[in-house]
């Protein structure tokens, strides 16, 4: 036998006791089932960390504790109420999985932040998932606890409460490596509140019937993609963060403005849909970013721009807003590039059949200046004399005011199919619930 072959044995033996070893706790695992008339909180007491506990289909009225690592399952939706008072569920241990739950009726103290679940710092790889929260005042409240999964969760806070009186629908406070994906999330205050959380995931959620649909500050390498905002007062609001990409995402019908970004650095923000807002995009002091590829279309203000540089716009398409753009500044600011923009009020030409136009485009002049500032002047925007300062406006470059500026802007839009978002969008609004 080589010196090889006596080291092999010992090996094996030893890859086998460890597997029995990791096998172990799981068949020693216990599911332990609750039914109508007993007490979740007795049996979430009596199992053992990596334990199951089962829960039948009622109406269980507690506020429960989990302090081990366990798993409360839902078989048919039960509920379990809180009773109008403290949190619902509150969890304080790692590695928990709470699912198939309806959880509900939390107590009401912004004070004391109940929520329905409510995730405790240190209470790191918590998974909610296929769960209802309903009428709570915080849906779930997730607190310096890591690797959370918030997943295929429905989520509607206390509709009765003023909107400043509601919790958010999710709280996302000094977390990293969070997932919030796949969920419904309505009547609250703001749908997503997120700060100081970093390196997350935020997916496919639909977001409506809000004040924001997301509420972000000071964040941190998170990727946004394949949400719908819609109906509340602001859409998808970023705010003093960097590192982002906003990709995919569909806002349309919010009071305010569809997408916020307010002092961002170093971001995507690619192939989005705008649509119907007060403001497509509010950019203010953002920098280093680029803008490519998305449809913002039917807004009363297409873009409204302020104290931004050195940020890459080109590829996208700028159709039928009230104005392309609301510009604050004191310098032009050129966009445009290798693909080139969409106008849709561009009335220059493209004599060489290049697909770009041989002539300026220029978002605002003196005209628009003067509606923003009184705003009574859009009375008279179809008048004669406010069609002759226009173009004297342009004649005479004294009159001209700083605008955004493309030199070659795109004759045809980069999203051929745009109009398709206009069907679309309305169809999931009208199918939407009211509130």
């Amino acid at each position: 036998m080589t010196r090889s072959s006596t080291h092999r044995v010992p090996r094996q033996r030893l890859g086998v006791l460890l597997a029995c070893l990791l096998a172990l706790p799981a068949a020693q695992a216990a599911v332990i089932g609750v039914k109508p008339g007993e007490s979740i909180q007795a049996a979430i007491d009596r199992a053992q960390p990596g334990d199951v506990v089962e829960v039948q289909r009622g109406r269980y009225e507690e506020n429960l504790r989990i302090e081990k690592t366990i798993t409360l399952r839902g078989i048919n939706r039960p509920r379990v109420s809180g009773g109008d008072k403290d949190d619902t569920i509150r969890v304080t241990a790692p590695d928990v999985v709470i699912e198939g739950m309806i959880v509900s009726d939390s107590g009401g103290s912004l004070l004391k932040q109940n929520a329905g679940i409510y995730i405790q710092p240190g209470a790191h790889r918590a998974k909610v998932q296929n769960c209802w929260l309903n009428y709570n005042l915080f849906g779930l409240w997730i607190e310096k606890a890591d690797d959370v999964q918030v997943l295929n969760n429905n989520i509607t806070g206390k509709r009765d409460f003023d909107s400043a009186q509601r919790g958010n629908g999710v709280q996302l406070y000094n977390t990293k490596g969070a997932k919030i994906i796949g969920n419904q999330v309505s009547f609250v205050r703001d749908a997503l509140y997120i700060d100081v959380s970093h390196h997350a995931e935020f997916k496919q959620n639909n977001m409506h019937h809000s004040r924001y649909g997301t509420h972000y500050m000071n964040s941190y390498y998170n990727v946004w993609e394949d949400n719908d905002t819609w109906a509340n007062r602001s859409g998808l609001a970023l705010m003093e963060v960097r590192d982002q990409v906003v990709r995919n995402n569909r806002a349309w019908d919010n009071l305010d403005h569809g997408i916020m970004l307010r002092t961002l650095q170093d971001a995507v923000v690619e192939n989005n849909v705008v649509m119907r807002n007060g403001r497509g995009f509010f950019v203010y002091d953002v920098e280093y970013t680029q803008l490519t590829g998305n449809v913002v279309a039917d807004n009363k203000i297409g873009v409204h721009l302020s104290g931004s540089a050195r940020n890459e716009v080109d590829g996208n398409d700028f159709i039928g807003n009230q104005e392309q753009i609301k510009y604050i500044g004191t310098r032009d600011t050129q966009w445009g590039g290798k693909r080139g923009n969409y106008w849709s009020n561009y009335r220059g030409w493209d004599r060489d059949t290049d697909g770009r136009g041989d002539i300026s485009y220029e978002a605002n002049d003196v005209v628009d200046r003067l509606s923003w500032r009184y705003p009574m002047v859009r009375l008279l925007l179809a008048s004669p004399a406010v069609q002759v300062l226009r173009m004297v406006g342009q004649q005479f470059p004294v009159l001209r005011v700083p605008s955004v500026v493309e030199k070659n802007p795109r004759m045809e839009p980069v999203t051929p199919d745009w109009e398709k978002w206009r069907y679309m969008l309305t169809r999931k609004i009208t199918h939407a619930p009211r509130s």
